[in-house]
């Protein structure tokens, strides 16, 4: 059973979603007036994090994350530049896409923009003033929050203390005071102002509020109540509080069943060593593609996966080295294994030479002890990750698998038999490697060597080593199985046809003192 901490319970619960074996979720996604920040990619980096695990436990996901397309900083950009706001959002619409890729995020399933959703909006807020719920006032219209009494329940807040979300100040500033019922009510649409882009609507031209575009959207994309809504700390308030409240309100429906949110970023100042706010007037503002530039994307997953997703992450250099060597301690054992796989002999200085006597061999694997290791650390990363998407501690048993590999791997040679435990274990690093979206091999070892093999390989093995099978690696083993067993038999005629039907294919046979090899040529094909 999956746990994950609910920010509205303020505690971790059973996650059970709406329909069994299927997840939806929502998560908010940038308003495209600039490049985004590091602290921004924290935030969709650790919900892809979740998305990828919850997939590979089987869960069929649907991810939604919109594109906040019109607003005032997009407004303001556009001025600054002598551009249309238009032309800004599309602009960092399409930036924002090339840096999540290039960060390795997954693309949503759905990526609605605010901007074709205007229809969807009105008709969710003319819902609002049906029920009593919103009002006019000179062609803005307004959230009652008081008519609403779980306001608060979502952020802690008492509805008497809060202070109204600082986005709903209108540009100017100008008659609040007097277009409001209560300071705490925020805008659900925005009468037009000269210069702006707008829309017609029921109370006169003008453009949605920041909150309705994220309520309207997940409705029609996800229905509610949907599974879990997610984002940045920064969103609990305003943003998530005025979202419950206005679709909680207009539909008579709980609006997202977990409400999950990621920890801030903080920089690392270089001179001093201690933490502090990423901001603009300390100098320490990093974009997203500034620090892409600079290090691996890989190497910035795996120092983002070291703190947990609901904890604070602390952004630096050094920080950033360790990460990146890290990494390449699981990409090395990586590498070790496909060498091993592929010669059977130890990689580098523990390699055995060809005229190694067979008295002087390296001892060989302990194939069961690897095996029973890999079931314990597959057992072990779900526990972690069901606990809540506890990814330092999942990383930890990959880690405690690498360095139980490179132990076991370690001046041993490689068998026939041996062959299957060895993948089984390649296989498990760089899938739960992959599970949080990092790559540590650039094709998968059996994949690559599954595309090298030709298709007629099976085929050679049905005639001559009665394989019943359609897997060309395990067809190949199953030739060389069949030619051993001739040569012990001194079946000549058996042995000949598979290394002649092999070599006629552009595979070359090695015969070791832990059985025959192959290595294949397709240039050497006949």
């Amino acid at each position: 059973m999956i746990k994950l901490y609910d920010t509205r319970r303020r505690q971790k619960v059973d996650f059970e979603p709406v329909e069994p074996g299927k997840v939806s979720m929502y998560v908010c996604g940038p308003t495209v007036y600039n490049r985004i920040h590091i602290g921004n990619a924290r935030t969709f980096i650790s919900f892809d994090m979740i998305r990828r695990y919850l997939t590979w436990r089987g869960f069929d996901v649907t991810f939604v994350q919109n594109v906040t397309d019109v607003d005032d900083k997009i407004i303001k950009r556009a001025g600054e530049e002598a551009r249309t706001a238009a032309e800004v959002a599309e602009e960092y619409t399409r930036l924002f896409i090339e840096d999540m890729r290039a960060a390795g995020v997954q693309d949503p399933d759905i990526r609605p923009k605010a901007t074709e959703e205007i229809g969807t909006m009105i008709a969710l807020i003319e819902r609002l003033i049906e029920r009593g719920h919103a009002y006019v006032s000179e062609g803005d219209v307004y959230f009652d929050v008081r008519s609403y009494p779980g306001y608060g329940q979502l952020s802690g807040r008492d509805v008497d203390e809060a202070e109204s979300g600082h986005r709903e100040l209108r540009a100017d500033g100008q008659g609040l005071e007097e277009r409001k019922r209560d300071e705490l009510d925020f805008a659900l649409w925005k009468a037009a102002k000269p210069g702006e882009p707008a829309w017609e609507s029921p109370w006169g031209q003008g453009r949605p509020g920041w909150h309705i575009e994220c309520s309207a959207m997940s409705e029609k994309y996800l229905g509610l109540p949907f599974d879990i809504h997610g984002g940045g700390a920064d969103l609990v308030f305003p943003h998530h509080e005025n979202e419950r409240a206005q679709s909680e309100c207009a539909c008579d429906s709980t609006f997202a069943n977990y409400w999950m949110h990621s920890g801030m970023l903080q920089i690392a100042n270089a001179e001093t060593g201690e933490t502090e706010k990423m901001s603009k007037s300390l100098n320490n503002f990093l974009l997203l593609r500034e620090v892409l530039e600079q290090v691996r994307p890989e190497a910035l997953r795996m120092l983002m996966l070291q703190s947990h997703y609901r904890s604070p992450l602390v952004f630096g250099e050094q920080r950033m080295n360790e990460a990146d060597a890290a990494l390449t301690r699981i990409e090395n054992a990586v590498k070790a294994l496909d060498w091993l796989l592929e010669t059977g002999t130890p990689r580098g200085e523990a390699a055995l030479a060809p005229e190694t006597a067979e008295g002087e061999l390296a001892a060989v694997l302990d194939a069961a002890a690897l095996t029973d290791r890999v079931a314990v650390l597959r057992a072990n990363f779900a526990e972690a990750m069901d606990d809540d998407f506890n990814a330092p501690r999942a990383l930890g048993e990959v880690f405690d698998l690498v360095g139980f590999a490179n132990t076991q791997i370690a001046d041993k040679t490689l068998s026939l038999s041996d062959v299957p435990a060895v993948r089984d274990l390649r296989e498990t690093i760089t899938t739960l490697m992959r599970v949080f979206g990092v790559e540590v091999a650039p094709q998968d070892w059996e994949d690559a060597q599954d595309d090298a093999y030709p298709a007629e390989v099976v085929d050679l093995a049905k005639q001559v080593a009665g394989y019943e099978g359609s897997d060309a690696h395990e067809a190949v083993d199953a030739l060389l199985d069949a030619r051993a067993t001739a040569r012990a038999e001194k079946n000549w005629a058996v042995a000949d046809a598979v290394r002649d039907g092999l070599t006629g294919l552009g595979f070359t046979i090695e015969d070791t003192p832990q059985g025959a090899r192959v290595s294949y040529d397709p240039s050497e094909g006949k």
